[in-house]
């Protein structure tokens, strides 16, 4: 007859040997592969979304600011062209736009930028 004993099992595993144990599996391999590989080696790893994501906020940012802009030019734009006197106003003084009879002066500053009234 066999005398058979079971071997005494060591219940107090160290989380190292459950993690070894936990790895074995095969599914479990797999999966973390696959994991890291996405997260690191593939196209479209963290790093990038993470660049990505962040030229997106600056790009939307940006966006914002040029929208504003437009609507101040289109303001200007509307209060200029409604009238004459201001269309002429806006012509001399952006673009130092004359009669051909007159003679315009532009008084600078020391950087050489025109002093406005």
């Amino acid at each position: 007859m066999l005398n058979f004993k079971p071997q005494p099992t060591n219940l107090k595993l160290t989380m190292w040997q459950r993690i070894l144990r936990f790895g074995k599996n095969f599914y479990v391999a797999s999966g973390l592969g696959l994991l890291v590989w996405v997260l690191f080696f593939d196209a479209n790893d963290l790093v990038s979304q993470t660049r990505h994501w962040l030229k997106l906020r600056e790009l939307e940012s940006e966006r914002a600011y040029y929208e504003q802009k437009i609507e101040e030019v289109k303001a200007q734009r509307k209060e200029i062209l409604g009238n004459n006197r201001r269309l002429e106003k806006f012509a001399r003084e952006k673009y130092l736009m004359k009669k051909s009879t007159e003679t315009v002066y532009v008084i600078v500053d020391e950087n050489n930028e025109p002093i406005e009234k």
